[in-house]
């Protein structure tokens, strides 16, 4: 990667619909949008309302499915320069070591992230939240491939370090963090959900401050390298995560407000570390000043 700034999965299709509003050579990677093994239609509107400092969606993972993909979508992806990494899912762990191994053998293929924690399909993706059944499907799906894999981390838990540990044992390469948080908006006139799937995920700046103590949380203990994410609109944004232990980011919600929103994100970084005479992101990595701060108990304990 050229800068550790990638796009967030599911916002940013197969990087054609973007052209138009940034140099995508730019991008440090490209994440695509979830593929299944077989197209799926997804949910029925409505799927996407804005909330407060936020977006809640129900998409529903639609997609064009994995032969669509590697014969309309890939060959243009492989032109642009930037890393390229497929998010995949699956309603099985089988599903998974399919399209792990398919893409393997895809040239222009650089990773694997793995969707097992999407809130808004029917079986909410359970790999995710369950560490024995993450552990398991990390590593049959290992079994697959010699390329990069990261799985993408639900928030939906209960202790999320617990969840990155089985996936860091069971060979993950790295780790996505976080997914979108399950939501639910109601029309007071008419009482009604305000997406036909009654819940959703919710993104945006409303879950950043949830998605930078995960990291954090996180990269206290599994020494893998991690992409943060969960409402980074600013520069300013992306560097709270690169300093409580991400390694990249992804922008995500912001791309829909602000279609150029990550190469505006770079351009703040670069000018970020010249102001500050820093050589490298990396040395911005895990460097958050705890000085006078309890380091060892979360800031909820008595």
């Amino acid at each position: 990667m050229q800068n550790p700034v990638m796009t967030a999965s599911g916002t940013f299709g197969y990087a054609k619909e973007f052209e138009p509003y940034l140099d995508l050579s730019r991008l440090g990677a490209i994440v695509v949008k979830t593929i299944t093994l077989l197209p799926r239609a997804g949910a029925k509107p409505a799927r996407v309302v804005e909330t407060p400092a936020g977006m809640l969606n129900a998409i529903g993972l639609q997609n064009v499915g994995l032969d669509a993909f590697i014969e309309e979508k890939l060959p243009y992806l492989r032109k642009l320069g930037p890393p390229i990494l497929v998010n995949i899912a699956g309603e099985s762990i089988e599903d998974y070591y399919e399209l792990v191994k398919r893409l393997s053998d895809q040239e222009g293929v650089a990773g694997i992230e793995l969707n097992i924690s999407c809130p808004n399909v029917a079986d909410g993706l359970i790999f995710g939240c369950n560490p024995t059944l993450a552990h398991r499907l990390m590593a049959r799906v290992r079994q697959a491939t010699t390329l990069p894999l990261m799985p993408k981390l639900s928030p939906n838990v209960t202790d999320v370090v617990e969840i990155a540990r089985a996936l860091a044992d069971g060979g993950a390469d790295a780790l996505s963090l976080i997914n979108t948080l399950i939501g639910m908006a109601i029309d007071v006139r008419t009482r009604r959900p305000k997406i036909n799937n009654v819940t959703g995920g919710l993104s945006g700046p409303a879950i950043r401050p949830i998605a930078v103590r995960m990291v954090w949380e996180v990269a206290r203990v599994v020494k893998l390298p991690l992409i943060g994410m969960g409402g980074i609109m600013t520069a300013d944004d992306a560097l709270e995560f690169f300093i409580a232990g991400a390694t990249a980011v992804a922008v995500g919600t912001a791309n829909f407000t602000t279609p150029s929103a990550a190469q505006q994100v770079i351009d703040g970084i670069e000018a970020y570390l010249v102001e500050h005479r820093i050589a490298r992101v990396a040395d911005l990595v895990g460097s958050v000043d705890l000085t006078g701060t309890s380091r060892d108990a979360p800031a909820w304990s008595s």
